[in-house]
């Protein structure tokens, strides 16, 4: 048996401007969170990332609207608990992000590999996309 190790994860960080209610979102966080390794190039993890928060901002649009009515200017300002010094709806919203580019990620990235084990992988892939997706 061959063993062949995963690319290494580009090392600058790279940190994509959200909206001004909405967090940015740090490239390598999203690599590190959901082990998502060189094999995946930068300009294509920044093309999935910058998808999935348009979509993930487009599904709270009447959230993040409510909240501003209230007054706050950023998600940051919404009140909210706290979990390891950090809002939780802060969490939720990577979470979101993270989970729906890497959905994306698992779909388009399923059919690397021909052999049995690869496609054993691909429908595995398949199957997490699913997941993710919920």
């Amino acid at each position: 048996m061959k063993f062949v190790a995963p690319e290494q994860a580009p090392e600058q960080a790279e940190i994509i401007r959200n909206t001004p209610f909405w967090p940015d979102v740090d490239l390598s966080e999203f690599r590190s969170m959901m082990r998502t390794d060189g094999t995946v190039t930068q300009p294509r993890l920044k093309q999935v990332a910058l998808s999935a928060i348009s979509e993930v901002n487009a599904e709270l649009y009447e959230f993040r609207r409510r909240q501003q009515m209230l007054g706050y200017a950023s998600l940051a300002e919404v009140p909210a608990e706290q979990l390891d010094g950090k809002s939780e709806r802060i969490q939720h919203y990577f979470n979101a992000v993270y989970c729906w580019a890497r959905a994306m990620l698992n779909e388009r990235y399923q059919d690397y590999d021909a052999t049995a084990s690869g496609v054993k992988r691909g429908e595995e892939l398949a199957e997490a996309s699913g997941d993710l997706w919920r």
